[in-house]
């Protein structure tokens, strides 16, 4: 069976083929027949395309066009150029697609019709930039392929099981009760991070303690204990816990009251602000992109080393309260780009740098 996974993100877009017949067991992560990478995030008004097949990588730049474009383009190199490791595009049989929010709506993968494109898009408004590009995905394979078959998988699923304690804000009680609550992001990211850690660790999943960190231009960490999530930092949006690339993370609600107040912002100007101008680009003025922190770090850049000193604190902070929940550690699993060492490499962070002297 071929399957096409799409994995839109605020700033990529990454797409794999798989025949799972090559692997059936499963035991180890199988690997894709043809990977695709879009990266919105380099240039401005520019698309990075990277894509590897047939024992071959094509890198080009895309000219400024829509997502649903850029991505189309994407896959036609699954059946033209070197990169082709198809004849059609109707030899795939299903398509999965990765959702941010599923909200109180889905906790489990969901066949993709109207009516849960229709919910996917209602949810927009607590994952505005992501959720309209899941759906621009699903809307792509549409156009494409009209009869394929699609799923959604949910980011928020894998938090499902939180304690009330972790998931229930300290506001009005009625807040919960309208379905204000911390749902949690990255989660099939976060349970592939724990399963594949017993799996390495050789043992079984429900006697470890994990920390399962997703470090990309969104981050967040989960508490994992015996294969569930007990605490995380994305709460009722992917806007809270951790500095991320352009979002802001945890901030003291009282600044948004003040700028409200003394500046006259709308909702609308905070959602944009907290969203696509703070975190690591807001902080250094020039990128949320970790490989354009390090650089400018190293050529001694005071305010990419300042939002790299406040990434790395309140990392270590949430580390901290991940700990203190579990109340003991088996082990800490890293994933996403800016998980990756980069000794020597520049291209994520160093574990020594996280930890410091404790490393």
């Amino acid at each position: 069976m071929k399957i096409l996974v799409l994995n839109a993100g605020s700033s990529s877009q990454k797409s794999c083929l798989y025949d799972l017949e090559t692997d059936p067991t499963l035991l180890e992560p199988p690997h894709p027949l043809w990977e695709g990478k879009i990266d919105w995030s380099r240039q401005q008004g520019m698309a990075e395309m990277m894509v590897k097949g047939q024992g071959e990588k094509v890198g080009t730049d895309l000219p400024a066009q829509t997502r649903q474009e850029a991505v189309k383009s994407m896959l036609q190199t699954l059946v033209q150029g070197p990169t082709a490791v198809l004849e059609r595009l109707d030899q795939i049989d299903v398509v999965g697609h990765r959702v941010v929010h599923g909200g109180q709506s889905y906790s489990q993968p969901t066949w993709v019709t109207e009516d849960v494109k229709s919910t996917i898009a209602d949810l927009a408004t607590l994952a505005p930039a992501h959720n309209p590009a899941n759906l621009e995905g699903m809307e792509t394979m549409a156009d494409l392929l009209p009869t394929l078959p699609q799923v959604a998988v949910f980011d928020t699923a894998f938090h499902r099981h939180l304690p009330l304690a972790a998931a229930v804000y300290p506001g009005p009680y009625r807040w919960f009760e309208q379905g204000i609550r911390r749902y949690g992001f990255h989660g099939i990211s976060h349970e592939y991070c724990a399963q594949r850690a017993a799996q390495i660790l050789k043992r079984e999943l429900q006697s470890l303690k994990l920390i399962t960190c997703h470090l990309g231009n969104g981050c967040s960490l989960a508490a994992v204990q015996g294969g569930v999530s007990i605490h995380t930092t994305m709460g009722f949006t992917p806007l809270e816990g951790l500095m991320m690339g352009t979002r802001s993370g945890s901030v003291d609600p009282g600044i948004l009251i003040y700028l409200l107040r003394a500046e006259g912002l709308t909702a609308a100007d905070l959602d944009t602000l907290l969203n696509r101008h703070s975190g690591l680009k807001g902080i250094s003025g020039r990128s949320g992109d970790m490989r354009s922190i390090l650089e400018a770090r190293a050529a001694g850049d005071q305010r990419a080393h300042l939002a790299f000193e406040i990434y790395i604190h309140r990392l270590r902070c949430e580390l901290g309260a991940m700990l203190t929940s579990l109340g003991g550690l088996d082990a800490v699993v890293l994933r996403g780009g800016w998980g990756k060492c980069g000794c020597g490499a520049g291209s994520g962070l160093c574990w020594s740098e996280i930890y410091g002297d404790a490393a």
